[in-house]
């Protein structure tokens, strides 16, 4: 209440005392005791719920309101004995010196030969069009007189509206100031805006796009809650925001989050976020139990896998039936296999880069399943509030029963286990740092034969440093370490028993900056550089009785490196380019020795002249060159576009593998003086466009693709422990080219997508003799030759808590060498085959079924939990993996080989917490 109000020298002072009132009543009661009068907006105070308890004694009424007034965007103006107060700004009774001197904005109008020492007022003109009314526009501070400064912090909070869970790595941006900034792990981001209008805008993959009004008065705090347009499991779509197949600049991308595989039929009821990329146009394998991918027309050896920036070189368990990541630890997965932007390299087809969950920072989460195989977990655990977490997931096989039931007496009786493990932590240092490590390691071990053993095992750790030096200005460090080996131990009846092993490691150091200059850019640059060093075998005796000869194949080492540059640049609203290039460069190390052969001539034993010695880290061997990366897009209309993209690529590193599938004793050979590195450019062009609402989406994209420097090996080759196998391999050239058409339904009860593939992968070895030519020097079917591939996946949704999903596929049978006749020499019979890969196995096609059943959806209970029942190849046929030629009492007999000849069902339980 007011206890007096009295004059002293024309000057009123106010002695009044308040607890606990609101603004409002604080006012009613100056006014009732006194002849001042306010003038307001009365929705300026209904939302300012703000209790404040204050005693003054002969105060002057600016004292007391700047003190009511302290914590609200509210300002006041006193002429005579009438208070009129203003949100946010000052009311001037006099413009500043010089102020019309100055250029006139129609938004924002400010003097620029003003004094620094002079605050110059915003003002702003009101939009009244129909975007402006799109737009929320946001107040943020209040002018103070003196207040100087050019700029004002604002700082805030991004989280998902679905779970309420940060948003790291968005970007804010100012478009037409150029300013912008990332939010950081725990998603709080931080920015410095001039006074006046700024129009900000929100920007992350799967995030729906936000625009707000930013008017800035002094430092403050603004927080969004943006909608993520990543669909649930129920909607079985592949990609996040629904327009982004239409408006994203670089062509011939997929995205796939783990969750996505959950209603998918697949064998054993495991997700794998590998054999959902194989339902999606242009990405295939060679067939069931099938290691690796096949994308657009590509080896096996020709994608890079990545997790969290590191390379994973076999990322499948238990012949690749199963991947070897956790699939409650991986968050998704980004197929390039169009336009692959510039900051990646090494490998000629595609770049799937995984990456693993962030950690919950406030509370501990868990989730996890029980199935038929395999049992995982994953807990997220806060370590400091709000600041750092940890992440740990792990899997186990516990059975060997599916080795039992495969259509194969041979694998009866048999063993399998396998076992991965990840963990990630992340911490936010500062406002303007964090730091993410995540390791990963995976372990098989099987027994398909009585006397031996095979092993092998994947190893990564990365860690990564993000800084962010200014608005325009973060960077992105990076240390990767990658390893993978495999071994065999046989114990056999006679004295032969032996063990076998490889090994692959390398390191990377990597550093990648983003500039955003302004609007129409945003460019990243940076360079890498890469150390191999590679055990290409060994083999040594086991055993005191052993009589084989130890041998070990000398040490590969190398160095690649990389130098990139990338834009994406918006020349208009319809048009952006996506533009790169990248400079990459190999050079083989010592210590080691160089085998020379005579120029001109096939490289054997009759044609070898000697070898040369090299230190250790000596220059053997370099090679390099430009590879140009470029992305356009047009856009006709907001759901209609048409992209084109041209690609160039080298690659260093090559899989010695004489078998139509990458199998764990597959090795990994390093370019050298006498195996030059393979290289590939890649044309594409496609339309795409949404309808009746983003509910459908349709794309068409051709390409074409041409390869040269491919690796392939002569007839009967011998490739583990061969120290001179460059006399056992030839290169020669390949094309590849195709269409591909994707119809997805996105929205409703029954949704999923159509997918068809018709592609041609063609090989050609064409060399001067006769042993480095097949089939005459012509183009033939390489062995992942699959012209026709069809995809069905479909969900319908009875209720909110049971589905019902179906998977089919259909693909043209692989290339094959059959025996077409016999002949005789020298008294003995021998089998006379076709041109290589001339025939084709049969073809092959499967249909899975599975129906998920979810608890209840009430919020407070211990755990969600769902179960997934499913039927893999519920029609039980017998699809051929091979096909292969016994000659017996004189005949050739030809058997087929399947995976999984009989339906297969199963059962998992998944929870979550």
């Amino acid at each position: 209440m007011i206890t007096s109000v009295s004059a002293q020298q024309d000057t009123v002072k106010i002695s009044i005392s308040y607890t606990g009132s609101n603004i409002q009543s604080i006012l009613h009661s100056i006014e009732e005791s006194s002849n001042y009068r306010f003038y307001y907006l009365e929705e300026w105070l209904e939302d300012n719920s703000e209790t404040i308890s204050v005693d003054f004694k002969d105060a002057s009424l600016d004292e007391i309101l700047n003190k009511t007034f302290e914590n609200t965007p509210l300002n006041f103006y006193i002429l005579n004995e009438k208070v009129i107060l203003s949100q946010n700004n000052i009311i001037y009774d006099e413009l500043p010196q010089g102020y019309f001197t100055g250029p006139v904005n129609d938004t924002i109008i400010k003097s620029e030969v003003v004094s620094e020492s002079i605050y110059t007022p915003v003002f702003y003109n009101e939009d009244n069009s129909r975007e402006s009314d799109e737009i929320k526009t946001v107040r943020i501070g209040k002018e103070k007189p003196g207040n100087v400064r050019k700029t004002f912090k604002l700082r805030g909070y991004v989280e998902n509206s679905n779970n309420n869970s940060p948003i790291p790595n968005l970007t804010l941006i100012e478009r037409t100031k150029g300013i912008g900034t990332v939010t950081d792990l725990n998603g709080n981001y931080e920015i410095n805006l001039p006074p006046g209008i700024n129009v900000l805008e929100t920007v992350a993959l799967g995030i729906e796009k936000q625009r707000k009004k930013v008017i800035i008065y002094n430092d403050g705090e603004l927080n969004f809650n943006l909608v993520e347009r990543i669909e649930q499991l129920e909607e079985v779509v592949v990609q996040g925001n629904q327009k982004k197949n239409v408006e994203e600049e670089i062509a011939g991308t997929n995205q796939i989050d783990s969750e996505e595989s959950k209603d998918i039929p697949l064998v054993l009821g495991e997700r794998n976020i590998l054999s959902v990329a194989t339902k999606l146009p242009g990405i295939t394998n060679a067939g069931e139990g099938a290691t690796g991918l096949n994308i657009r027309g590509g080896k096996t050896d020709q994608n890079l896998v990545l997790l969290d920036n590191a390379v994973v070189y076999n990322p499948t368990h238990f012949f690749g039936i199963f991947q070897a990541l956790n699939p409650f630890v991986t968050k998704g997965v980004k197929i390039y296999k169009g336009n692959i932007p510039a900051e990646f390299g090494g490998r000629l087809s595609a770049v799937l880069d995984i990456t693993t969950i962030d950690g919950n920072t406030e509370k501990f989460k868990g989730e996890g399943s029980i199935g038929p195989v395999t049992s995982n977990i994953a807990l997220q655990i806060p370590i400091v509030k709000d600041t750092s977490s940890l992440v740990i997931g792990a899997r186990g096989a516990y059975s060997d029963w599916v080795l039992r039931s495969l259509d194969n007496e041979d694998l009866n009786n048999k063993e399998a286990s396998f076992y991965d493990v990840v963990a990630n932590y992340t911490h936010k240092l500062n406002e303007n740092n964090s730091l993410k490590v995540t390791g990963h390691f995976s372990n098989d071990r099987f027994s398909i034969t009585a006397d031996s053993i095979h092993h092998y095992s994947n190893r990564s750790i990365s860690l990564e440093w993000n800084h962010k030096f200014n608005e325009k200005n973060s960077g992105h460090f990076q240390l990767n370490n990658s390893q993978y080996k495999f071994d065999i131990g046989y114990d056999g009846p006679s004295n032969n028993d032996f063990e076998l092993g490889y090994g692959i490691d390398e390191t990377e150091l990597k550093l990648k900056m983003n500039y955003v200059p302004d609007s129409l850019h945003f460019i990243d640059y940076g360079l890498s550089a890469k150390l191999y060093d590679v055990n290409p075998g060994y083999i040594e005796p086991k055993g005191s009785s052993s009589s084989i000869a130890n041998v070990k194949i000398p040490k590969e080492r190398a160095l690649e490196g990389a130098l990139f540059i990338g834009d994406n640049f918006k020349i208009s609203d319809k048009f952006a380019i996506n533009a790169g290039l990248r400079y990459s460069f190999f050079a083989v190390l010592g210590e080691t020795i160089e085998r020379n052969y005579q120029e001109g001539f096939p490289r054997n034993q009759d044609t070898f002249l000697g070898t040369t010695s090299y230190g250790k880290n000596d220059i053997v061997k370099t090679y390099g060159g430009p590879e140009i990366r470029a992305s356009a897009r047009y856009l006709f209309t907001p759901d209609f576009s048409i992209k084109a993209s041209y690609n160039n690529m080298y690659q260093y590193i090559h899989t010695l593998s004489n078998t139509t599938t990458i199998s764990p004793i597959d090795t990994w050979k390093l370019t050298d003086s006498n195996i030059r590195p393979q290289q590939a450019e890649q044309y594409s062009l496609g339309i795409f466009s949404n309808f009746e609402d983003d509910n459908y989406e349709i794309s068409i994209e051709g390409y074409l693709k041409n390869s040269k420097n491919i690796l392939d090996f002569k007839t009967g080759a011998r490739i583990l422990l061969n120290e001179q196998i460059e006399t056992e391999v030839i290169q020669g050239d390949g094309r590849a080219y195709g269409l591909e058409f994707l119809l997805r339904k996105n929205k409703g009860r029954i949704n999923g997508w159509l997918g068809y593939t018709y592609s041609r992968s063609e090989l050609k070895f064409d060399g001067l003799f006769t042993e480095e030519r097949i089939n005459g020097g012509n183009y033939f079917p390489s062995n992942y030759d699959k012209p026709h591939d069809v995809s069905l996946v479909a969900n319908y949704k009875f209720t909110r808590r049971y589905s019902a999903s179906l998977n089919f596929s259909y693909q043209t049978g692989r290339p094959i060498t059959y025996p077409i006749g016999q002949y005789s020499f020298n008294n003995s019979e021998y089998v006379f085959y076709s041109n290589r890969n001339e025939f084709r196995i049969p073809d092959y096609y499967r249909l899975d079924i599975g129906i998920n059943i979810e608890g209840n959806h009430k919020i407070k209970k211990l755990a969600h939990s769902f179960w997934n029942i499913s039927i893999y190849n519920v029609l039980g046929r017998a699809n051929p993996y091979s096909v292969f030629f016994v000659s017996e009492q004189g005949e050739v007999k030809a058997y087929k080989s399947s995976i999984f000849g009989v339906p297969i069902p199963s059962i998992t339980y998944n929870f979550k917490f």
